[in-house]
């Protein structure tokens, strides 16, 4: 496949992690447009990817965002795949999350999400493309103590349940919720709790990756709704 006719994915959130994990698994045979905030990271992702380009926006930033996508429009004529990768994670009980608390996190985890899907609407229409939403457990289930979280993740999956319904036909849509995942975000809410991190209890990123290929893979007909990855070993 030549570079010039590589199927387009922008996947925010890509600098690191998860999202650096997924722009290489899709880089094998996609153009990677890399999101970030920081744009000199952004640019080594860019620059170690074998076709790739950059999509530097603070996605809460109604401007930011705008300009990035009006820069993406310019130099690209498709978008075949959009990964919302980017989000925020802190854990916060109802009693100790405070308004400015519930407000980033369903800025960043939801709303965000929601207006650059918005905007590339058309672009995945007329590519008839898809859009993929990582999630997490707290989608799935409640966990106490982790009550904004839970309700953006809750939220972004009906958020992407919406979309599904409204856009089928015309574009696919999977919701991705991953079990724990060895990253620096987990790693930080494990300091941030006083609990030790072990990254073998948690599964790779690299893999985890797979099952954002194996969504995109499959043929225009067939869409994967929803999937959930978890762990092997036992719950106490």
């Amino acid at each position: 496949m030549s570079i010039d006719s590589r199927p387009i994915a922008l996947v925010t959130g890509a600098t690191r992690g998860l999202g650096l994990a997924i722009a290489r698994e899709l880089g094998a045979d996609h153009h990677v447009v890399v999101g970030g905030r920081d744009e000199a990271t952004v640019r080594r992702v860019v620059e170690s990817l074998p076709a790739a380009s950059a999509f530097v926006a603070n996605l809460t930033d109604q401007d930011s965002l705008e300009r990035a996508f009006a820069n993406f429009s310019a130099t690209h004529d498709r978008l075949d795949v959009l990964v919302h990768n980017a989000g925020v994670a802190k854990r916060l009980s109802v009693a100790s999350a405070s308004r400015s608390h519930w407000q980033w996190m369903m800025e960043t985890n939801v709303v965000a999400v929601a207006e650059l899907t918005r905007i590339a609407l058309p672009m995945l229409r007329a590519s008839r493309g898809m859009v993929l939403t990582i999630n997490s457990g707290a989608g799935v289930r409640a966990y106490p103590g982790d009550a904004p979280y839970c309700a953006s993740k809750w939220a972004l999956r009906a958020f992407t349940e919406c979309l599904r319904e409204e856009e089928r036909g015309r574009i696919r849509v999977c919701s991705i919720h991953p079990g724990r995942i060895d990253t620096d975000m987990q790693h930080q809410l494990h300091v941030d709790a006083g609990v030790t991190y072990n990254p073998a209890a948690h599964m790779p990123a690299e893999e985890v990756a797979r099952t954002v290929r194996l969504a995109v893979s499959l043929p225009e007909v067939m869409n994967i709704d929803e999937l959930r990855v978890r762990t092997t070993e036992p719950k106490g």
